[in-house]
């Protein structure tokens, strides 16, 4: 009775026909999308051998957004999410199966390997303000901490399925047959956008006209003075930076540190799933949004941790520990992230805050990636990882500080008082 009591908000939110619907065809892309995501690694390592290669094509994916999100942020605030999402969409299934035809005529090398990341990077990051945007109009505002923990869920358990998808068609059919899925998954995804009916659109309405360089400028003038949200998303953004961009990098520690191959490969990424996906059910039966603040602090310092550990294991399955662990603290992070700002945010400015969160989210990881890579040429993978994870734990003891004003100021009704022990 005690664990159905405590799933009770999973359901709840299910049983939403938009938000259920949305997350059966999310679902299934995202399977694709992580698969393709371990492909592309693996490819940029096979055609190259090179750390720097992967850190350049980890910056061509993620980077696009700090240019493209809050662009699309603006854009979320002033038209229609839904069809934006759609059109989006649509744009990245035609880069994957491109991908496809390339690798598997043999056309394929490095430089178009990255063209058609930077390509796909671009559309995402001027696509994922309306995606993010686009979950409060698909449910009641009393369900939307359990509906990010359901989306972080999904994301999460195709992180743990879609690289062992992946790990087990490199090695039968080739990488190529990765790409190939990937383009295939997008249909549900499609198919479902096209049977949502939603009844409103959220801020969407709530600003008509002006320049698209003027909103941009309002939102970041709002974050900036916002005593909550700008501190949580520059805590966030050195920890993206600094930390996060292990996961980029991973392909080169399975061949070279490890020497496991593309099985380790998978093997690195499903576990971060894993931990990702235990996070993900702990953060949606927790049945209230207080407190998350302080848990989005502890997470840091987590993630932190645990990649620090990753970067000087010599033991594989310490090296899982490790990433399981920071998978965990990653969803922690970002889903407290994201719902606290869901709620302290104003609804007009909903699009462009949620776009500097992706932005962060997206482009820090690539600034780090690309930093890690061209310092491992010189130094090896290992040190300059466990350099980032040191810049983090330093970020979160300056943020930990000040946690009981930063809490009060998104809202946080359980935030903790200064003399409140951990």
């Amino acid at each position: 009775m005690r664990g159905t009591a405590r799933f009770r908000a999973i359901s709840r939110a299910l049983a939403h026909r938009n938000f259920g619907i949305y997350i059966a065809g999310n679902s299934v892309s995202l399977i694709g999308t992580w698969m393709q995501r371990i492909g592309v690694g693996w490819l940029a390592w096979d055609l190259s051998h090179s750390g720097a290669v992967l850190g350049l094509v980890a910056f061509a994916d993620l980077f696009p957004a700090m240019v493209m999100a809050p662009f699309g942020g603006a854009l979320a605030d002033r038209t229609d999410r839904l069809r934006v999402l759609f059109v989006g969409q649509s744009l990245i299934m035609l880069q994957a199966l491109t991908l496809f035809v390339l690798t598997v005529t043999g056309l394929i090398d490095v430089a178009l390997l990255i063209l058609l990341v930077l390509a796909a990077g671009l559309v995402i990051g001027f696509n994922q303000p309306a995606r993010l945007a686009l979950v409060p109009d698909l449910l009641p505002r009393s369900e939307l901490a359990t509906a990010v923990a359901i989306n972080s869920i999904v994301f999460n358990l195709a992180r743990f399925i879609g690289p062992a998808l992946a790990g087990m068609a490199i090695v039968w059919i080739g990488v190529e047959a990765v790409f190939a899925i990937n383009g295939l998954t997008f249909i549900a995804f499609l198919v479902a956008l096209t049977r949502l009916r939603l009844t409103r659109n959220g801020a969407a309405q709530a600003m008509r006209g002006g320049s698209m360089l003027g909103a941009v400028t309002e939102g970041v003038r709002y974050v900036a003075r916002h005593p909550g949200i700008g501190p949580i998303l520059l805590l966030q953004g050195v920890v993206t930076v600094s930390v996060r961009p292990f996961v980029e990098l991973l392909p080169g520690f399975a061949e070279e540190v490890f020497a496991r191959g593309a099985p380790g490969l998978a093997m690195l990424s499903s576990t971060i799933g894993l931990g990702a996906i235990l996070a993900g059910l702990w953060l949606s039966q927790r049945g209230g949004q207080g407190g998350l603040t302080r848990i989005t602090l502890l997470s840091s310092v987590m993630i932190a941790l645990a990649t620090l550990g990753f970067s000087l294991s010599t033991w594989f399955p310490a090296a899982l520990v490790c990433v399981a662990l920071a998978g965990f603290g990653m969803v922690t992070a970002g889903v407290g992230t994201q719902t606290v700002l869901q709620i302290a945010v104003d609804e007009g400015m909903r699009g462009r805050v949620l776009s500097l969160f992706g932005l962060i989210f997206r482009g820090g990881p690539a600034i780090g990636a690309l930093l890690m890579g061209a310092a491992s040429e010189a130094v090896g993978l290992r040190a300059p990882v466990a350099i980032g994870a040191l810049l983090g734990l330093v970020a979160f003891a300056i943020a930990w500080r000040r946690r009981a004003a930063l809490a009060q100021s998104l809202g946080d009704v359980q935030a903790p008082t200064p003399g409140r022990a951990v």
